[in-house]
């Protein structure tokens, strides 16, 4: 009794390779134009890690000249964040963060009398605190 095993074919005979092997020559199109792509792609490289060092470089600079500025996260609604973008888009400002710091930079100045008002308060809260240290102080002595 011999038994043979065949395998089932499933209709899907014709595969396409994408690897070449040495010596065979391009049957297709498609090879070529997947060599061609390839090709493309690979020569563009060098160009894009010049442009990824360029944009290092620069964030780096605008780190070190920003001696007095300080970098804050902070969230901001989806309508925010479109407001921003619309200013950058507009050109009136490089980045969002720059919209935003100006922006925080506005409101500060128009919410003056509210930041003098919390300035006196932190005044008087500093003094009782100095006087509820004073208190401790004479009780121990």
């Amino acid at each position: 009794m011999t038994t043979s095993f065949q395998p089932q074919s499933d209709g899907s005979d014709k595969k396409e390779e994408l690897i070449m092997h040495e010596g065979e020559p391009e049957q297709t199109e498609d090879r070529s134009n997947v060599s061609s792509s390839m090709r493309d792609m690979a020569a563009r490289i060098p160009e894009q890690l010049s442009a990824i060092g360029r944009d290092i470089s620069r964030t780096i600079e605008r780190a070190i000249s920003a001696k007095d500025d300080y970098m804050l996260a902070v969230k901001v609604s989806q309508d925010a964040q479109h407001k921003l973008g619309q200013l950058v888009q507009a050109g009136v400002f490089g980045t969002r963060a720059e919209a935003a710091a100006f922006l925080i930079d506005e409101g500060i100045k128009t919410q003056g009398p509210l930041f003098e008002r919390v300035e006196q308060k932190l005044a008087e809260i500093e003094r009782l605190r100095a006087e509820l240290r004073g208190m401790v102080g004479e009780k121990k002595d």
